[in-house]
């Protein structure tokens, strides 16, 4: 149960729902856009979430759409994971969407939900960073479309009243080769100690993380270390974890130097298959 009451909307058109957030905020309300919902009710439990106006996406078409068309696959916000997995358009989103939590919290975890969520995993944007897509974002001023890598840092960086519409990504990387893997203390059971995913464009491989740090990131300054094949793949591995961002994570999953060594066994076995394929 949500520890809080709070009032329930359910816009049909993008317009609709930011007219609805704004009219709320001027009433002085909380309001929230609602997608899957999952991470509203953990959150709130902890007293780390609060809306007393919840604000539905899932009925807006363009936040459903799952479409191919121009050499561009189109994905929207409300989109649950499942179907992500289900309808398989980006192999390499489709494998991280379906590590995220259990099938059941799957059918209700969204793609914008995973994405915007304050959860730091926020696993799914990992291929979306690594296939360097455009999100579009709607608010008062209506639709913008902007590079992922201009509105993620750390975190998806929403203005007030703002929301995530659509994720937008050149066909060109959905069958690039990728890799995949996510390390949990206890085999399948816990929260990850890291999830790396990684692809090869143009001989160069580019990789994502997630767990390694209290956010999700791509670091050019790593792949530089990790694309040095002048060297070992240990010696570069080595290398690419001095530039990791900081705070690497303590926490009751692993120590700091226990995720370091599970990192780098992670890489390894990523990047060893990518070159050589």
């Amino acid at each position: 149960m949500v520890p809080f009451d709070f009032t329930y909307h359910r816009p049909s058109s993008i317009e609709e729902a930011v007219r609805l957030f704004e009219r709320l905020h001027k009433q002085g309300k909380t309001p929230l856009y609602y997608g899957g919902g999952t991470e509203i009710i953990t959150l709130s439990r902890l007293n780390l979430a609060f809306a007393d106006a919840v604000i539905d996406i899932k009925h807006i078409p363009e936040c459903c759409v799952l479409r191919i068309e121009q050499n561009e696959l189109t994905l929207g916000a409300a989109l649950s994971l499942t179907s992500i997995e289900e309808a398989n358009p980006f192999p390499l989103l489709t494998k991280t969407a379906s590590e995220v939590a259990d099938r059941t919290a799957r059918n209700q975890i969204t793609l914008g939900g995973n994405v915007c969520g304050q959860i730091f995993y926020r696993e799914t944007v990992l291929p979306l960073l690594l296939a360097d897509c455009h999100v579009v974002i709607a608010g008062k001023d209506g639709l913008k479309q902007r590079s992922i890598h201009e509105v993620f840092q750390q975190r998806m960086r929403l203005e007030h009243g703002e929301f995530l519409v659509q994720v937008k990504i050149d066909l060109s990387y959905v069958s690039l080769p990728h890799a995949h893997t996510k390390r949990r203390k206890q085999g399948k059971v816990g929260y990850p100690l890291v999830t790396v995913a990684a692809i090869k464009k143009d001989e160069r491989l580019h990789v994502a993380f997630s767990g390694v740090c209290p956010f999700p990131f791509r670091s050019k300054t790593v792949e530089e270390q990790l694309n040095a094949r002048h060297l070992p793949i240990e010696t570069r591995i080595s290398r690419a974890l001095q530039y990791l961002p900081k705070p690497i994570l303590n926490d009751t999953e692993g120590s700091v130097e226990y995720r370091l060594f599970v990192l780098m066994n992670a890489l390894s076995d990523i990047l060893i298959p990518l070159e050589e394929g």
